[in-house]
């Protein structure tokens, strides 16, 4: 299964209504694994203690009634008609919501914002409209999030929540899938011999799952689709067979009339079973949070038209089952595989394995590239990100996380047992993400959509109201499993929230502490301070946008001596999914220009794969070289009332893989290459024999530069061909005297902790440690 075509820079076309049917026959194996193996465990679950099955069936017609509405209101009209049209750009999940509401309203988390940033192409926001006058649907909505920190606060934490729910259902949804696909034994076995051996099973086939997750999804993606497609094609005819040879009336289940009857009958026993309905709907957030892999139509046709009627006619045929088997040995016989005609058991039993670990396999996946997403807009650790496949997008692996998970999905597995405490588990899980996801949808609808309040209330009213008496009959299980998504919930929130904490702390004593661009000017014109310049590029890698940072005068103060070309480099992230190549970077100067001294900042979208670093280095240098190129001259100018060098001008940059037009380096070990006599060269022969590599920059046809900007561009060839320096900063943060007892251990312990255990910046996790430097500092906040 190729995804690469799905990616932003390869968008499909609407008007191939075939590649619109490949990506709906696609998107069963990686959107729908979980949605479509719920039938191994919906009725067991709801029947397992609060509810009989008595011989009036109206309790297995109830059942089957809000199944039946359940999976028509939340899935299929909230999901596939409401919620997949407020796509970033085309990308889903909780963060597309939080990031479309950034862009529309300032409240974003990420401390280095630019105004250039909002000149993005992905950037989009409604044109044409004056966003501040008060006729504009939303204009007191968004000035009142503006002026008040603590609703910005809390709604990242709304944000937070429902991806920490989402990890959570990554560790319960592996469990339960695989348990209830391997119950089927239980049919061909006695109750002693079964329960020795279910569990051992289970583990076994989820460590198996685990330990090849390194090899990535596209290996074995091939085959995904059709194990769905046979699972959907084999539940939807054995609820046909059951519908037609034991109760053909079954159909009139289907009426909200059942409802009502049921509730009446069951009352507060009926209310808790709605745990249990409740777990027919999970992976639909799936729907919406893999929409960056297909498309919104692909997705809604899939579901339309294969996978919601395959699992009514699966429910059905189990309740017309029921409906004439109401003696049952055991209370696990009411589960899926009963319903199953005995003859073909087997084969579905592993069918129903297969299937069970594709909707595994969906939900890790999408646990990864959730926690890249976090780590991308600073609310998480930085983390080992393994790319698996350099032609499919998305396809991530970490390893930290994979094993964790692992090791929750087993403790889980053991240490339940069975299915009831994990589908209530699960349950809790799903419906908060839902709930999240309905909270931060009626804010689109008003924000991004301009649509009136109204509308916004009148859907946060319905499907709020529904998700929260699902919501409230999962919390009354709490000590019955319930509470597994919520302890798992809480520990991850805590991360998140002390690292964005401590990450902030940290911002704003770099911005506070930043050099001023006067003590560059002394530092330069001073002749007695005994400051050298070296050969060779440094790069300075720092947080700050605007300004010097306080580690360059740390390292000047230790040890005085500069390479004669430096970089100030910021890798920062834009709530944005994507940032095309030929945005990519905003290049400018510090100080005068015969200080050779340059920032670049390279802006990444919170699904955008970052390069290697030999890539990236020469997208570096190649965009410095082109910002000299069509650098206009200008007199520097100091402000002396503005010390932070904020007076800066940044150029967008292209990188040199996307701008075939602009600059080109190439390098080589010194032998005599031509290149293409069309071009402009330049170039610096060294005349040392030791120095093996040769760099030129080959300029466009029709460029024109003046005499400086050739020198420039020389200075920057030698300094390449001597090499780059990266210096980055170690810094020890640690809490204000005086502060408070919950600053002092968030940050002393608990960012501390983080910090220590967690992986570098995202540029230079793999440069060579003898070019690198590492600059110690004390950070007090």
């Amino acid at each position: 299964m190729d995804l690469e075509r799905l990616s932003p820079r390869n968008p499909v076309k609407k008007e191939s209504w075939w590649t619109v049917l490949t990506l709906a026959y696609q998107s069963l194996g990686v959107v729908y694994g979980d949605l479509a193996t719920s039938p191994l465990y919906v009725y067991k679950s709801t029947f397992a203690e609060d509810i009989t099955h008595s011989e009036t069936n109206e309790e297995i017609f109830g059942v089957l009634s809000l199944i039946f509405w359940t999976l028509t209101l939340i899935p299929l009209i909230k999901y596939v008609f409401i919620v997949l049209r407020a796509d970033d750009n085309g990308e889903g999940g909780t963060f597309a919501l939080y990031s479309l509401l950034c862009r529309h309203a300032r409240i974003s988390s990420l401390p280095n914002f630019q105004l250039a940033d909002e000149d993005l192409s992905e950037y989009i926001k409604n044109s044409g409209e004056n966003q501040r006058s008060l006729k504009v649907p939303g204009w007191s909505l968004k000035n009142t999030l503006e002026k008040h920190k603590f609703l910005q606060n809390m709604l990242l934490v709304l944000a937070l929540i429902g991806t920490c729910m989402v990890i959570g259902d990554g560790v319960l949804t592996p469990a339960i899938s695989v348990f209830s696909a391997v119950s089927g034994l239980e049919l061909s076995m006695s109750k002693q011999q079964h329960q020795y051996v279910e569990v051992p099973v289970v583990c076994a086939i989820l460590i198996l799952l685990f330990s090849l997750q390194h090899y990535g999804t596209h290996r074995l993606g091939f085959v995904f689709a059709p194990i769905v497609l046979t699972w959907l094609l084999c539940i939807s005819t054995i609820g046909v067979y059951n519908i037609f040879h034991w109760n053909p009336h079954v159909y009139k289940a289907l009426s909200p009339y059942y409802i009502y009857k049921f509730l009446k009958k069951t009352r507060k026993r009926g209310w808790m079973s709605l745990g249990g309905i409740l777990l027919c709907i999970t992976g639909s957030e799936a729907m919406f949070a893999d929409l960056g892999h297909f498309t919104q139509l692909s997705i809604q046709i899939a579901f339309t038209f294969a996978v919601y009627p395959s699992l009514i006619l699966a429910y059905m045929g189990q309740a017309a089952y029921l409906s004439k088997h109401h003696v049952l040995e055991s209370d696990y016989r009411i589960g899926f595989y009963v319903s199953v005609p005995e003859q073909i058991r087997w084969p579905v039993l592993a069918i129903a394995i297969l299937a069970a670990v594709v909707g595994s396999q969906a939900i890790i996946t999408g646990t990864f590239s959730i926690i890249k997403q976090c780590t991308s807009l600073g609310c998480f650790p930085k983390v080992k990100i393994v790319h698996t496949s350099s032609r499919m997008h998305g396809q991530i692996y970490i390893p930290e996380i994979n094993w964790t998970l692992m090791l929750l999905c087993l403790a889980v597995t053991v240490g339940f047992r069975d299915t009831k405490h994990i589908s209530n588990a699960s349950g809790l899980a799903v419906i908060t993400v839902m709930l999240v996801t309905t909270c931060l949808m009626s804010l689109v609808i008003v924000l991004c959509w301009r649509k009136s309040s109204l509308y916004a209330l009148a859907f946060i009213f319905f499907f709020g109201t529904i998700e929260a008496l699902y919501f409230s009959a999962s919390l009354i299980k709490f000590l019955e499993g319930a509470w597994v998504p919520v302890a798992l919930s809480f520990i991850f929130l805590l991360i998140m929230y002390v690292w964005h904490y401590g990450t902030l702390k940290r911002y704003e004593f770099d911005v506070q502490n930043k050099v001023s661009i006067n003590w560059l000017l002394t530092l330069f014109g001073s002749s007695n301070l005994g400051i050298v310049r070296v050969r060779g590029i440094g790069v300075i890698n720092t947080e700050l946008v605007s300004g010097i940072p306080a580690i360059f005068s740390h390292f000047i103060t230790n040890l005085p001596a500069f390479h004669q070309v430096v970089v100030f480099l910021c890798v920062k992230s834009v709530p944005v999914p994507h940032v095309k190549p030929e945005e990519r970077f905003l290049v400018g100067r510090v100080g005068p220009k015969e200080y050779r001294l340059y920032r670049c900042i390279a802006r990444y979208g919170y699904r955008d794969v970052h390069k290697d670093d030999v890539e990236f280095e020469n997208d570096l240098i190649c965009s410095i070289a082109e910002f000299i190129r069509s650098d206009k001259p200008l007199n520097y100018s100091p402000d002396p009332e503005n010390e932070s060098g904020t007076n800066e001008r940044l150029t967008v940059v292209a990188a040199s893989s996307s701008n075939l037009e602009g600059v080109q380096i190439f390098e080589d070990d010194g032998s005599d290459k031509q290149e293409p006599s069309s071009s402009s060269e330049v170039t610096v022969v060294a005349p040392s024999p030791r120095i093996k590599k040769r760099v030129r920059f080959v300029l466009p046809e029709s460029a024109r530069i003046d005499r400086s900007a050739e020198e420039e561009l020389t200075e920057l060839t030698e300094a390449r061909e001597a090499g780059m320096a990266f210096i980055m900063g170690h810094s020890y943060v640690r809490a204000k005297s005086g502060s408070s007892v919950m600053k002092k251990i968030a940050i002393n312990f608990g960012y501390d902790f983080l910090r220590r255990n967690s992986r570098g910046p995202c540029y230079g996790l793999s440069t060579p440690h003898a070019s690198t430097l590492e600059v110690g500092m004390v950070y007090i906040v």
